[in-house]
C-alpha cells in the first residue's frame, strides 16, 4: 500500500482509504462481512477508515471501535462526522448556524462519536454538511478551537455538498480547517478548477469520496437496477438521472484498457492528481477489498488516457434527487 501525506497534518496515511457509509444500514449489509472486510483491509495496509454518527446512528462508527480494539499495534487513521442538527441533507444557504451546529450540538456529537468509537481522541472530525455562509461565524469556530484544545479532536474537515465543490472555499480560508471531503471521479471533475488548487496553496487534505459514482462507475448497473424499499439509491438514480448515467458508463467502457477493470480505471484516475491524499472507496466485501487495494501500485495512467478520461467530464448541478 503506498502512503500519501495528509496535508498540513503530516500525517502518512494510505492512498486507499475505506468508506464506511454502507455499513451504516444500506440494503445487503451484513455485520459480520463488514468486520471481515475492515479487518483484511487493515491487514492489506489501509490505514484511514470514514464513517459518521448518522451511518446508522453510530452503528458505523461502532464497527470502526472494534476493529481499533482489535489491532492495538496498527496506528489506524479515524475519521467521523457530525451530523446536522435539522437533520437536513445538504446544508443551503437559509439554513442559520443554531438550526444546523450550534456549539452545544457539535460537542454532543463529538462526545457520542468519542463513546462509538472508543477513543479519547478523534483524529478526524468532519461537518457532515457544510454551506460557507457559516466560515467566519464565532460560535462556531470557538468550539472547534476548545474541542481541539481539549485533545478531544486532533484536525477538522468539512464534507462538502454534492456537487458543490467551491462551496467550501471560505471556510478553507479560515485557517480552521485541515481536510475537505469532496465528490471527484471521472464523470465529477470539477473539483480541479477551483478547490483543488486551494488546497494545494493552503496544504489542506483531500478525501476523495463517491469514487464509483454511487455503483454506476463499478459498470454493474443497468436500467433494470431497483433496490429494496427505503435504500436511497432508488431515489437517487432515479430515470432522469439513470439514463444518461448509463449512457455515459458505457461509453467509458469502450476505453477500459485490456486487462484492467473500469473500478480499477476509476481509482487509478483519481489517484493520478496530486492534489488527493486518499480516496474512500465503500467496500463491503472481501473482494471489493481486495480488487480496491491492489490499486495500489503507483502505476500512472497513460497522458493519452488521461486525455481521452477528461472528455468525460459532466458538470452537474444539484437536484431533489440528488440530496
Amino acid at each position: 500500500m503506498r502512503i500519501r501525506t495528509f496535508g498540513r497534518t503530516g500525517w502518512q496515511v494510505s492512498e486507499i482509504g475505506y468508506g464506511m457509509w454502507g455499513m451504516g444500514g444500506w440494503s445487503g449489509s451484513d455485520d459480520r462481512e463488514s468486520a471481515a472486510s475492515l479487518q483484511l483491509a487493515a491487514d492489506q495496509g489501509v490505514n484511514f477508515f470514514d464513517t459518521a454518527w448518522a451511518y446508522g446512528e453510530g452503528h458505523s462508527e461502532g464497527l470502526l471501535g472494534e476493529l481499533l480494539r482489535r489491532n492495538p499495534g496498527k496506528k489506524l487513521y479515524v475519521a467521523t462526522k457530525i451530523p446536522p442538527k435539522n437533520s437536513r441533507w445538504p446544508a443551503r444557504a437559509e439554513y442559520p448556524l443554531e438550526d444546523v451546529f450550534p456549539p452545544d450540538h457539535i460537542r454532543e456529537h463529538t462526545e457520542k462519536s468519542l463513546e462509538n468509537l472508543g477513543v479519547s481522541t478523534i483524529d478526524l472530525m468532519q461537518f457532515h454538511v457544510w454551506h460557507d455562509r457559516w466560515a467566519d461565524d464565532e460560535r462556531l469556530q470557538r468550539e472547534i478551537v476548545r474541542l481541539k484544545e481539549e485533545g478531544m479532536v486532533r484536525a477538522w474537515g468539512v464534507s462538502i455538498n454534492r456537487w458543490e465543490p467551491a462551496n467550501a472555499i471560505a471556510a478553507l480560508r479560515t485557517g480552521l480547517i485541515d481536510a475537505v471531503q469532496v465528490i471527484y471521479n471521472i464523470l465529477d471533475q470539477n473539483p480541479e478548477d477551483e478547490l483543488f488548487p486551494i488546497c494545494g496553496a493552503l496544504n489542506i487534505a483531500v478525501i476523495a469520496r463517491v469514487p464509483f459514482d454511487e455503483g454506476s462507475l463499478t459498470g454493474t448497473l443497468t436500467k433494470d437496477s431497483r433496490w429494496p424499499a427505503g435504500d436511497w439509491r432508488n431515489r437517487y438514480f432515479s430515470p432522469e438521472n439513470l439514463q444518461p448515467t448509463l449512457e455515459r458508463v458505457a461509453a467509458l467502457k469502450d476505453i477500459v484498457p485490456e486487462g484492467m477493470t473500469l473500478p480499477a480505471l476509476a481509482l487509478r484516475f483519481i489517484l493520478q492528481h496530486p492534489a488527493v491524499s486518499t480516496v474512500i472507496p465503500g467496500m463491503r466485501l472481501s473482494r471489493h477489498v481486495i480488487g480496491n487495494t491492489a490499486v495500489s501500485d503507483g502505476r500512472p495512467l497513460s497522458p493519452d488516457l488521461m486525455a481521452k478520461l477528461r472528455r468525460h467530464r459532466w458538470v452537474r448541478h444539484p437536484a431533489p434527487w440528488s440530496d
